[in-house]
């Protein structure tokens, strides 16, 4: 069983920054990419970032400059460092890792969600 546990949401105003971070835990022979998404009330789930095994990173045009993805191989952890946040960032932030996992087997896992609110 695999499990993807969220950290570091919060209120902030505007202007500041908030690091997000996504530990993976259980059987686990490697990590493929890892996602960064958010979902606004009454809105889609669209992807902020993303992450390759080796390190390659993308961004959604809306944080591009603004938001930093990183991960650490050893310990199995996503990060996302915001800066500059704006109130049109408030959202619940999920992870999303593909985890090559038990007998070779690959998923895709979600984490819980953790609140981003930005005031103004």
């Amino acid at each position: 069983q695999v499990e993807l546990v969220e950290s570091g949401g919060g209120l902030v105003q505007a202007g500041g920054s908030l690091r997000l971070s996504c530990a993976a835990s259980g059987t686990i022979s490697s990590i493929n990419h890892m996602d960064w998404y958010r979902q606004a009330p009454g809105k889609q789930r669209d992807l902020v970032a993303t992450i390759t095994s080796g390190g390659s990173t993308k961004y959604a045009d809306s944080v591009k400059g603004r938001f930093t993805i990183s991960r650490d191989n050893a310990k199995n952890t996503v990060y996302l460092q915001m800066s500059r946040l704006k109130p049109e960032d408030t959202a619940v932030y999920y992870c999303n890792a593909e985890i090559v996992g038990h007998l070779s087997l690959t998923y895709s896992y979600w984490g819980q969600g953790t609140q981003v609110t930005v005031s103004s």
